[in-house]
């Protein structure tokens, strides 16, 4: 990753109209973090060294919850997208975050990213950087094949196999329209290339809309070499755009959640009925009963036991401490000490660690 500059371009400017929602899409949340945040959390891994993240529908709120939970790690920059024209158009937008001033990076590659894809692994997005490095290619394309392709635009290659255009749904023929490979939105490009092709794009189709799927296209009419990478795992092509994608979205990152801890060493007895959002933290031989459900910045100490049927949100219990049937809020539960069954912890409040005398309660201070 280090022979040429990388940077990432984030596309956030959507209200999600489909969401029926006054919340902007991209904050939305899934296992408890907004969808935009899981794509900056797989872009941190690939040591980006510029992260420009195109806002528009209430763009307030969307700059102040990433400036307040994005990694550290990554250098933010804000652009506003003032007028919904579309992909392209975005993309446009979010190229004026990057200063000429900004020495070498003529020479470096781009990745762009819609943030409404947090099922996408930074593994992935790794991947396929290298092989657009590898190929010399101008742009490089994830895709993936689906069964069910419908929504997605279709990858349209030449006869001698190399990518040629994206066509969206709403533009395709029916014939187009059986074609199984889809493109996922994600992709990596020289970025020297990139703003002289997005000046190309016409808004001449169903949506009066710059789409950036058209840059693959201009590209390929220019004699640019463009590849493709496919994903893994199709999963990761979905986005979100409305509840039932968000539902759905939820079932598979809870899952690699449940999973991970499990690895490291987490006992779920039924990982099914167990709900763990992302910035939740677990110790050794934490025990997990049916109907757990933990939220926000909840920890919990080695060897603690939770459950069942019991939620707690923004929670720090100790080591050997053990709740069952009960429910607690920015509450703190001491070492080795007991709570519930039909316990209701207060904000505030504390559970002192066990003595020799039996555990007791301290209510809110």
């Amino acid at each position: 990753m280090a022979t040429r500059p990388l940077a990432a371009i984030v596309l956030a400017a959507g209200e999600g109209t489909r969401m029926r929602s006054p919340i902007p899409k991209p904050l939305h949340r899934v296992c408890g973090r907004p969808l935009v945040l899981h794509v900056l959390d797989a872009l941190a891994e690939l040591h980006v060294e510029r992260v420009v993240v195109v806002v528009g529908y209430r763009s307030a709120d969307v700059t102040k919850t990433l400036q307040a939970e994005a990694p550290a790690e990554l250098r933010l920059e804000f652009v506003e997208q003032v007028r919904p024209l579309g992909t392209g158009d975005a993309a446009a937008v979010g190229l004026t975050g990057f200063p000429e001033s900004y020495d070498g990076f003529e020479d470096g590659d781009l990745v762009v990213l819609p943030g409404d894809a947090p099922l996408v692994r930074p593994a992935t997005l790794a991947g396929l950087v290298r092989a657009h490095r590898a190929s010399r290619a101008a742009a490089t394309l994830l895709t993936a094949r689906l069964a069910d392709p419908r929504g997605y635009g279709r990858v349209l290659r030449a006869k001698d196999g190399s990518v040629a255009r994206i066509v969206e749904e709403s533009d395709a023929t029916d014939g187009e329209r059986e074609i199984d490979e889809v493109a996922t939105s994600i992709y990596c490009f020289r970025h020297s290339v990139l703003a002289p092709t997005l000046r190309r794009l016409s808004p001449d189709n169903a949506q009066g809309e710059y789409y950036l799927t058209d840059a693959i296209a201009v590209l390929h009419a220019a004699g640019y070499p463009v590849t493709s990478v496919a994903a893994g795992d199709p999963v990761e092509a979905a986005g979100v755009n409305d509840r039932a994608q968000l539902a759905a979205a939820e079932a598979e990152l809870r899952g690699r959640i449940n999973e991970r801890w499990m690895r490291r060493g987490v006992t779920m007895t039924d990982p099914e009925q167990t709900y763990v959002d992302a910035s939740v933290r677990l110790g050794r031989d934490v025990t997990l009963l049916p109907g757990v459900v933990l939220e926000g910045a909840t920890s919990l100490g080695d060897g603690a036991v939770v459950g069942p049927a019991t939620r707690l949100a923004d929670c720090q219990v100790g080591a050997g401490a053990r709740i069952e049937h009960s429910v607690g809020r920015l509450a703190v539960v001491g070492e080795e000490a007991v709570v519930g069954p039909f316990a209701v912890l207060e904000p505030g409040a504390r559970v002192a660690p066990r003595t020799s005398t039996g555990p007791f309660f301290v209510g809110v201070p």
